[in-house]
């Protein structure tokens, strides 16, 4: 949709992922309008401040590493982070929470209930290697987090027969999350 709006008004892009795009000439005001007007329309946006880019970044960057990465990861999230965006993580840990309301630790938690929820619903992993492939220290630390953001533990989360996800575009837009502690 995005790459067809843009083609509709005659820009040239060069590169499209996730969230990011870049386009091989100036724009001007008037298509930057038309653009930004399609978009809305269609229920996306666009964004310009720097601040919203670079939360975007870190949110595909989560997104990425937990959701479609088949290894579990070799290193700590904020490692990943880090090096990934290239900038410090404190920063990018404050800056989310400027940004967002949430903290980054909790989108990441997050993210990791839900690909656990994912990968329970297919069956095809005990919960130990869920636990190995989100990175977490044990089963029982798994369990405790899994329960505290469901309300339910994953073993009775296996037997449910009607399993609910949230989308990752609900989680990436609706991330004032409250975690039980």
């Amino acid at each position: 949709m995005v790459k067809q709006e843009f083609n509709k008004l005659g820009i040239k892009i060069s590169s499209i992922e996730l969230g990011e795009l870049e386009v091989q000439q100036k724009i001007s005001i008037r298509q930057f309008d038309k653009i930004k007007a399609a978009l809305l329309k269609n229920g996306h946006e666009l964004m310009e401040d720097k601040k919203s880019i670079q939360i975007e970044k870190v949110k595909n960057a989560i997104i990425d590493m937990i959701h479609y990465s088949d290894e579990p990861p070799e290193e700590k999230y904020s490692e990943y982070l880090s090096k990934k965006l290239e900038c410090d993580y404190t920063y990018l840990s404050n800056l989310f929470s400027e940004v967002t309301g949430s903290t980054l630790q909790q989108f990441i938690i997050i993210n990791k209930i839900e690909r656990a929820k994912e990968l329970i619903i297919y069956n095809e992993m005990s919960l130990k290697e869920i636990c190995f492939k989100l990175h977490y220290s044990s089963v029982p630390h798994f369990s405790n987090q899994f329960k505290k953001i469901t309300g339910l533990s994953p073993v009775f989360f296996k037997s449910l027969k009607k399993r609910k996800r949230i989308s990752l575009e609900h989680l990436i837009e609706n991330q004032k999350v409250t975690i039980k502690k």
